[in-house]
């Protein structure tokens, strides 16, 4: 057992600047799932070269409502890419949600996409191809080895903000310039 044991659902993952696996260089991710089974997240600041539009397009559905169409599909990791996650506040009731907590949930199920097409809620969402997932133990034996810095999450920083400038406001929740981070892990 490591002796990093905290629950991380509901927080920001900050890939540090020695982290490499390119899926996850300079990466926001957000857990969505914790616990001793292993961790899931998705990244929530890489966006692919496809819109929402496209996407309705793609799984033949309409998109009746505004606001979604030029939206981008984010990258949401290396596992499952071509399957379909939303994150979404806040996290209703549908088909098959991973309730994070009753302000956010993760979806893989069509009916939250025919909502958003027909109804236009939920209104913040994220989508993503693919996940990030981690076995158990591996998600903390990453942190001990300096991989990640973590941080409560804050959902405005996905929602409200430029999918650029997401992993430097988290960095800022910790008070830390991600231009000031070193490659290697000091020890005093």
């Amino acid at each position: 057992m490591s002796a990093f044991s905290a629950n991380l659902t509901h927080h920001f993952l900050i890939a540090m600047p020695g982290m490499t696996d390119p899926n996850f260089t300079r990466t926001l991710t957000y857990i969505a799932e914790h616990n001793d089974q292993g961790a899931l997240g998705i990244i929530v600041n890489r966006p692919i070269d496809m819109t929402i539009g496209s996407l309705f397009e793609r799984v033949d559905l309409p998109l009746e409502t505004e606001g979604y169409s030029e939206q981008p599909v984010y990258f949401g990791g290396p596992v499952q890419t071509d399957r379909g996650f939303v994150l979404h506040r806040p996290a209703g009731e549908w088909m098959s949600t991973l309730v994070v907590n009753p302000e956010v949930g993760l979806t893989s199920s069509r009916d939250i996409l025919q909502s958003m097409g027909t109804r236009g809620e939920p209104v913040d969402v994220l989508i993503t191809l693919g996940y990030a997932g981690w076995t158990a133990g591996q998600l903390e034996q990453e942190i001990a080895e300096n991989a990640w810095l973590t941080v409560p999450a804050d959902l405005s920083i996905v929602f409200d903000m430029p999918p650029e400038e997401r992993l430097v406001a988290a960095m800022q929740r910790l008070g830390i310039d991600f231009a000031n981070l070193s490659e290697t892990a000091g020890h005093a």
